[in-house]
């Protein structure tokens, strides 16, 4: 029986927090994971052109143009193709298809945390396990016997990135569906770790993909996933009926069009994250190895809450979780190599307040 209005799962839940959001352009914002460098011109020529009288009608219900293009840039048809409102929207989707109250889904911790917001939505239950120091997939993931396992790949917030091979065992071991959400592959050394060619293979894997990160689109939500054309279906039956708008299919056609763009502005971050990681190193920090863009630095006997907040009063905001396994962490974007000089000065500067 309820107690109130809501649903008792939601009434007990605690939501999902997202980063801070400014609007300062003095602000130096590496809280995010935003992309540093603009949009290609030719993505905002684009959604130039169709800010145009045709807004007064609705998009393409299952944005075919958008799901053709993605089909030719990745190898697969375009029946094993769906795009979302950002990657999150795919997130709760295929919760919805696959997850009951009660059903189990596993993650390994830390990662991602909308993946425990979005079981307590719909009731399910949480099976999770640790990490172990290097990041590897715990052998005891594929043992949860749960509806769906989520695998971040690299996962956020370490930036560590494991093997094609080894979710390719995952995806034979699991009993259910597996998600390997692909955020931040883009910016890994190479792509040979990319899962999609594996959704040939397996029947219950489903990859996903964001426009937000390496193709700098973060402000206009979209996101693809990728999976069998059985799964696509599935999925096809509970998406909202106009779920992308007609500027983001634009935007993500035509980012898709112009993959040189987004290497270059891949290829400036991968520089700013070695030195970056390699100046925390300096300063004390054990640094993970990011394959995404930002760095997850350690620093043991060392508040990284003030620290967060003394960098906060210079600003330049960052993340810091106050939760089991991080509370000794900072995690930060990584932005232009001006704005990398700034928060490594200002760690310094701070942590000699510490001294």
């Amino acid at each position: 029986m309820r107690r109130g209005y809501f649903l008792d799962n939601i009434e007990g839940m605690h939501g999902y927090v997202p980063g801070e959001q400014v609007n300062d352009a003095d602000v130096i914002k590496l809280n995010s994971n935003e992309n540093p460098y603009p949009p290609s011109p030719k993505v905002l020529a684009a959604v130039a052109t169709a800010a145009d009288g045709a807004l007064r009608r609705y998009p393409e219900p299952t944005s075919d143009t958008l799901r053709a293009a993605a089909a030719r840039v990745y190898g697969v048809s375009t029946d094993q193709v769906i795009a979302g409102n950002g990657s999150d929207e795919l997130l709760s989707m295929l919760m919805r298809c696959f997850v009951g109250p009660g059903d189990r889904v596993a993650y390994a911790t830390p990662t991602y945390s909308l993946y425990a917001t979005l079981v307590d939505i719909q009731g399910g239950t949480k099976a999770t396990v640790r990490y172990s120091d290097d990041f590897s997939i715990p052998p005891a993931l594929a043992r949860q016997r749960a509806a769906v396992t989520f695998l971040c790949n690299p996962n956020a917030p370490s930036g560590t990135l494991v093997s094609r091979t080894a979710i390719d065992r995952l995806a034979g071991a699991v009993r259910g569906i597996l998600v390997v959400d692909e955020a931040y592959i883009d910016f890994a050394d190479g792509n040979s770790a990319t899962a999609i060619p594996l959704v040939r293979r397996h029947d219950n894997l489903i990859v996903l993909r964001t426009f937000s990160k390496s193709f700098s689109l973060a402000g206009l939500r979209i996101g693809l996933a990728f999976a069998s054309e059985r799964l696509i279906g599935g999925m096809m039956k509970v998406k909202d009926s106009y779920n992308l708008n007609r500027l983001s299919a634009v935007a993500a056609t035509t980012a898709l069009h112009d993959l040189p763009w987004m290497a270059r502005n891949i290829r400036r971050i991968q520089r700013s994250r070695a030195t970056l990681s390699i100046a925390l190193a300096r300063l004390g920090f054990q640094v993970y190895p990011s394959q995404a863009n930002f760095v997850l630095a350690r620093r043991l006997d060392t508040d990284m809450g003030r620290l967060q907040r003394a960098l906060k009063t210079q600003r330049i905001l960052i993340r810091h979780f106050d939760v089991p396994g991080l509370a000794d962490c900072l995690r930060i974007s990584v932005g232009t190599p001006a704005e990398t000089t700034a928060v490594v000065q200002a760690l310094r500067t701070a942590l000699r307040g510490d001294a």
